[in-house]
């Protein structure tokens, strides 16, 4: 690592010398931008807006448009004769719990090495703050810019972290929060069973950047003129679910799933998320619009008719044959003939 900045951290009458380190380092794949049919890159130019023609560094200030065309320019000299008490030290201003330092407010963070014979209070300071449980609120000027910043002490190492101005947080203004939105207990229950049952000790090594592998996995293979692997698609998210509570519950059974353990509601008859998929299913099939519920009405009358017209039939041919059975009946017998 190489060391950005030296100064001392003032601890009351007490001068550390430190040499400053970043203490991250970003892991995007960076591209330039060139030109598509031979590769060649795009170069830009410091084009002045009023005479066209191309500027140097040495001649390009600082400008802060005050509107309607003007603008205050500010030269190097302006800005050596602003007051930076802290241009070459981190100033203690207090020592507080670190629990009421918003992490919204950190920004970047910083190793600190002790500089030269600055050891011992170094590590005086380092033993008193990890007593204390506390971190120390410090001012500190780092690229012509005051910032705030707290001082914790990190695997035996001060850690610098800047902060942002609290006037630089802005405020959440959205419609919901002038919303009454009431939740119902066993929503909220059911809600904390799902944290319960995700819950874990963070270990950041097991997460990956998996969009960054993959998109090396196509430089590599570019560079050796081969096939790029397709990955594995990965699982679609569900759809939005209507009932909060059955997609609750089905998430606190894959949760409990997942770790090899009874769904909650094993052998209770709780639905699951198939059996929920099927309720709602059937749900879906017992809502039927206007103009089906009249189509089947209409074949049900047509029906009904039909089966009625079928009946009469049937019932006049019966009636037919017990008339012509009953005339039978009733015709006189013939006398039998005499004999000569």
């Amino acid at each position: 690592m190489r060391a950005i900045w030296r100064g001392a951290v003032s601890f009351g009458l007490v001068s550390i010398g430190v040499r400053v380190y970043s203490a991250t380092e970003e892991k995007d794949i960076r591209f330039h931008q060139v030109h598509r049919t031979d590769g060649g890159r795009i170069r830009y130019k410091r084009v002045c807006s009023i005479d066209g023609e191309e500027v140097s560094y040495d001649d390009i200030a600082k400008g802060y448009d005050i509107g309607g065309g003007e603008m205050v320019i500010l030269t190097d000299e302006d800005f050596a004769e602003l007051p930076l008490s802290t241009s070459h030290a981190i100033d203690v201003l207090e020592f507080v719990p670190a629990e009421q330092v918003d992490p919204i407010l950190y920004n970047k963070a910083y190793f600190l090495e002790p500089d030269g014979a600055a050891a011992k209070p170094y590590v005086l300071l380092r033993d008193a703050l990890t007593d204390s449980e506390r971190v120390a609120i410090v001012k500190v000027a780092l690229r012509q810019r005051e910032q705030l910043a707290t001082l914790r002490v990190r695997e035996g190492v001060l850690l610098l972290n800047t902060m942002l101005w609290p006037d630089e947080i802005r405020r959440p203004d959205f419609g919901f929060l002038d919303e009454d939105i009431k939740v119902r207990p066993p929503e909220l229950a059911m809600a904390s069973s799902l944290i319960d049952s995700m819950a874990g000790e963070f270990e950041p090594d097991i997460f990956t950047d998996d969009y960054r592998a993959a998109l090396q996995e196509v430089i590599d293979a570019k560079v050796e003129g081969r096939e790029v692997v397709q990955p594995e698609e990965v699982e679609e998210a569900p759809a939005a679910a209507v009932d909060l509570m059955a997609a609750l519950r089905a998430s606190v059974d894959r949760a409990r799933a997942a770790r090899g353990e009874e769904p909650a509601g094993a052998g209770a008859g709780q639905p699951t998320p198939i059996s929920a998929a099927k309720s709602a299913k059937a749900a879906a099939a017992k809502k039927t619009t206007p103009a089906a519920k009249k189509a089947a009405k209409k074949t049900a009358e047509k029906s009904t008719g039909a089966k009625k017209a079928a009946g009469a039939k049937k019932a006049a041919s019966k009636s037919g044959t017990a008339k012509k059975a009953a005339t039978k009946k009733a015709a006189p017998k013939k006398a039998p003939r005499k004999s000569a």
